[in-house]
């Protein structure tokens, strides 16, 4: 992939890391909330998905986030652990235990760079923030090697104040630059413009090789668009949760990414060590644990993503999938696509799933049935094999053949 216009550096590398946040920000959102077992359980379908780096949690946040991430750095090995800190001394120590036994870990610090925060939230000047972002930063590299920052509330952030943070967390030992839209407000011109930027502005970025990150919530929806806005401007890592869970609208959706980076391969021409068909799975493993699942037109994993009613999309699908699909149910780990019976399907359909059920019929029988079930399916919402196997005439009931029960 080609470097940004304007950009004359070392061409990035083509692939992009997957930051997953489910078990920090995601469960931040009401109805999440995790035990230490569940947290390790999750931890481990995150590693089977293949994610590069798990945020276990908020270290000094309470004793429980602290106990999860010191028990999956001991349980969890393939991905890196991460904890996240504020740009404090007591909550980079703090996570330096918790993470003292992880093979591969980080400390991701992170410190406002909004006037809006700083003033309202911080109480502190500019001068204060960059000062205490570079202590912080040098401090984390004391404990760790791989050391993250953001600067929170980026995208409302003074331009000239966030490179300005940057360089500096940079200059003092940060490897990767979280650069997040925390409050989902950006959109993806205005995203990828600022990842550009800060690659022109700061040479450092491509020379010393560091990675440029993006964190999107989608207050207005544009989560993952942001997010795969800044993997063409060049971010090679991306923090998303599985089913998009997190504060408020939720954050970017890791298998709404992970598929269109797939499924758009020659427009993104990255690499990722995503399992995609580990994808549904991971989604179940989740909505076992919280207190809800995705919505059924959910993305990827929702119950209906792979569903068609439509007696015209029916008719496609019977006649080739790709009509109406354009990735298979597989490469996401769903068993099958569903063709729903209702009051907008069609005859090949009905035909479809008669015949499943052991009940071949003519082209007159299938009309004089169809009228019945379009009847039906006016009155009911969900039609069930009972229901069609009711609206049959008796002599199309009596031509199946029952097969004879084995005895085990």
């Amino acid at each position: 992939m080609s470097s940004p216009a304007g950009v004359n550096t070392m061409k990035k590398s083509n692939h992009v890391a997957f930051f997953d946040t489910t078990l920090r920000d995601g469960e931040q959102s009401p109805g999440c909330s995790m035990t230490t077992q569940e947290k390790l359980t999750m931890a481990h379908a995150l590693e089977d998905l293949g994610v590069d780096i798990i945020e276990a949690g908020f270290a000094m946040a309470s004793e429980g986030d602290f106990a999860a991430i010191a028990t999956i750095t001991q349980a969890v090995r393939k991905p890196r652990i991460a904890s996240l800190a504020r740009a404090k001394t007591e909550d980079i120590e703090m996570a330096a235990r918790a993470l003292q036994f992880a093979e591969r870990s980080r400390i991701h610090v992170f410190l406002a760079s909004s006037d809006l925060h700083l003033e309202y939230k911080l109480k502190m000047s500019r001068q204060q923030a960059l000062d205490q972002a570079a202590e912080s930063v040098r401090l984390a590299r004391t404990f760790v090697e791989d050391v993250e920052f953001s600067p929170e509330d980026a995208t409302r952030s003074d331009r000239d104040f966030l490179v300005e943070i940057v360089r500096i967390a940079i200059e003092a030992g940060a490897t990767t630059i979280n650069m997040p839209d925390t409050v989902g407000y950006s959109t993806p011109e205005e995203y990828g413009q600022m990842f550009r930027e800060v690659r022109e502005r700061i040479p450092a970025v491509d020379a010393q090789n560091i990675i440029l990150s993006s964190h999107c919530h989608d207050d207005l929806g544009l989560a993952a668009a942001n997010s795969l806005a800044a993997i063409t401007a060049g971010a090679r890592q991306v923090e998303c949760t599985i089913n998009g869970i997190g504060e408020r609208a939720g954050n970017a959706s890791l298998e709404e990414i992970a598929a269109a980076l797939h499924v758009r391969g020659e427009l993104y021409g990255v690499t990722t060590n995503i399992k995609l068909d580990q994808l549904y799975p991971t989604s179940e493993v989740l909505g076992q644990i919280i207190t809800f699942k995705p919505s059924p037109n959910k993305a990827i994993v929702g119950a209906n993503a792979f569903a068609h009613e439509s007696g015209i999309h029916q008719h496609g699908m019977l006649a080739n999938p790709l009509c109406y699909e354009i990735m298979t149910p597989s490469l996401v780990g769903v068993s099958k696509t569903n063709l729903v019976l209702g009051k907008h399907s069609g005859r090949a359909a009905l035909r479809h799933r008669l015949e499943h059920l052991g009940y071949t019929i003519s082209r007159e029988e299938l009309q004089h049935v169809y009228y019945r079930f379009v009847a039906l399916a006016d009155r009911k919402k969900n039609i069930y094999d009972q229901d069609l196997i009711g609206i049959l005439p008796d002599p199309i009931r009596d031509r199946k053949h029952e097969p004879v029960a084995e005895l085990d």
